[in-house]
């Protein structure tokens, strides 16, 4: 071998081992495996100020217990368990409970709506009447009699498009928390929030909502609402699948989601974290039978709010968006549909410091300067006290579960989130 090839080839050996050692590049599919800190790029001794935060908000009572989880470049660094999942059992909470996640159903039924997209089953501008006619000829509320729960309307400038849905620019209001009027008008109505018992159907209680009025004219401000239950049923009209059948067979077996249900099987009810509330004087005990509903064999698939799962499930959802689609060798997305959902879908519209997308909030340059979650990552939570976010640019998912309602202490995912990435060595 000659003498001056020597240094070439060193070079070339040094640059094929250093590559193999870098962090997976955007989109690929990457998986979630236990790993270490360091290679992850993550202080341990950094982390251990979360196991602070956490166990200081459980030891003064403002929280039973929680599950914590960070996973970078595809590494799980952080996956522990503080307290209890039952107040009154002082049952101790485990890394694999399974918890009421709420309104992080949405983003799942925005996944779910989103496939079809690709499928060429409609276009984001599609009238919702155009599958669902119940829609048709919208009208907005104009006066609204309290005594008599009785109202006027006007007739609405367009109609609801599947884009406004998934934007919550509708106009559609939440049944139960949104405005004072729309609460009777729904309540009237029999428009479930999403956390059901009885056996009713998805479809019957969305072509009802189809005929009420509107609290706003669809695109003109960014209003919380059922939005995501309407597109749930339109999942079910284009798929001719139920939304429980379409979810477990497109998207929770392909990505290995194995605890995440609208209903839980009898097999898996012991691990289900009990909601806990305050009483008169701040102490903690177990919440109503109310929210025991995915306990009972119920019917009703609320695309809103109506799934239970696992911190590491949720995970598992949420790496497979940084992946762009892709988990475990199974596309669900394309890269350019994911890039769609997680930019900015309501322009000028308000949503604080941040925007929305195709069903997560996403973070802003103004958005990053509160805590610093990198600007283009996409968020949501659970009324439940649920968490999440994914941020690209840091190739990061971090999650924070708890099971309380009312939380007092908001503070704790925020905390959490700050913490996150103080841990974060480079």
């Amino acid at each position: 071998m000659k003498k001056n090839l020597i240094p070439s080839i060193v070079s070339l050996i040094l640059i094929i081992s250093f590559s193999c050692t870098q962090s997976p590049q955007p989109g690929e599919s990457t998986e979630l495996m236990e790993s270490t800190q360091i290679s992850a790029r993550v202080s341990g001794d950094r982390l251990l100020r979360i196991d602070k935060m956490i166990q200081q908000a459980v030891d003064s009572g403002w929280i039973a217990g929680a599950v914590g989880f960070i996973a970078r470049d595809g590494k799980i660094v952080y996956d522990k368990s503080f307290g209890v999942s039952d107040i009154e059992k002082k049952t101790a909470m485990h890394n694999d409970d399974i918890f009421r996640i709420a309104s992080q159903t949405k983003a799942i039924t925005s996944v779910a709506v989103m496939m079809l997209f690709e499928e060429g089953k409609f276009l984001l501008d599609d009238p919702i009447s155009k599958y669902i006619p119940e829609f048709a000829n919208p009208v907005v509320l104009n006066k609204f009699n309290e005594k008599d729960t009785t109202f006027t309307t006007v007739k609405a400038n367009r109609e609801i498009t599947i884009r406004d849905l998934l934007t919550h620019t509708s106009g559609i209001d939440y049944a139960g928390i949104g405005s004072a009027n729309m609460n009777a008008i729904y309540a009237k109505s029999g428009i479930p929030t999403g956390f059901v018992s009885e056996k009713i159907v998805l479809g019957d209680k969305i072509r009802k909502l189809g005929k009420l009025p509107l609290v706003h004219q669809p695109g003109e401000r960014f209003t919380y609402g059922l939005n995501l239950d309407v597109l749930g049923y339109l999942v079910e009209v284009l798929s001719g699948e139920s939304l429980d059948h379409y979810f477990h067979k497109h998207i929770f077996e392909p990505l290995g989601m194995n605890d995440t249900y609208f209903y839980l099987p009898a097999s898996k009810i012991e691990r289900l974290v009990n909601v806990s509330t305050e009483d008169k004087n701040h102490r903690l005990i177990n919440a109503p039978d109310f929210v025991k509903y995915p306990t009972v064999q119920g019917t009703y698939y609320s695309g809103g709010a109506g799934l239970s799962s696992t911190i590491k499930d949720y995970a598992i959802f949420l790496q497979m968006l940084l992946n762009n689609g892709k988990y475990k060798g199974k596309t669900l997305l394309a890269r350019h549909t994911v890039e769609l959902m997680t930019s900015n879908q309501i322009g000028d519209l308000s949503l604080g410091r941040n925007k929305f997308g195709l069903g997560f909030e996403i973070t802003t340059a103004n958005g990053q300067e509160k805590l610093g979650m990198s600007e283009g990552s996409f968020s949501w939570g659970g009324y439940f006290a649920t968490n999440y976010w994914a941020d690209p640019k840091e190739k990061l998912v971090g999650l924070i579960f708890m099971q309380q309602s009312p939380l007092r202490h908001g503070e704790i995912p925020e905390k959490f989130e700050a913490l996150v990435y103080q841990a974060l060595s480079n």
